[in-house]
């Protein structure tokens, strides 16, 4: 079983910035891709930017170039959001996917409001 430590949730201005980060409990074998999804009160969760253990990213079109993801070591994933808009107001989940399972953060809340 994977847990995780999320931080970096919070308020903030439309236009401000904000940086997540998710610490893993452990690594599973082989490879695997972690990153953040979203979801916002009566929508479903969606991707938000992801990375595999070889580098290769994924964002939703919606970032348009605002964010960006990243790795410090194989157990951790950041996302730095810049240019909020209120429409980023979510629950965010770091999420560990490999092969055969799906591992989910508990979610910090982001909140973009004046």
């Amino acid at each position: 079983q994977v847990t995780f430590v999320e931080s970096g949730g919070g308020l903030v201005q439309p236009g401000g910035s904000l940086r997540l980060s998710c610490r893993a409990s452990t690594i599973p074998n082989g490879d695997f891709s972690m990153g953040w999804y979203r979801q916002a009160p009566g929508k479903q969760r969606e991707l938000v930017a992801s990375m595999t253990t070889r580098g290769q990213t994924d964002y939703a079109d919606f970032v348009e170039g605002r964010f960006i993801i990243s790795r410090d070591n194989s157990l951790s994933v950041n996302l730095l959001m810049n240019n909020l808009h209120p429409n980023d107001t979510a629950v965010y989940y770091c999420n560990m996917q490999t092969f055969s399972h799906n591992y989910w953060g508990q979610g910090t809340q982001v909140t973009v409001s004046s």
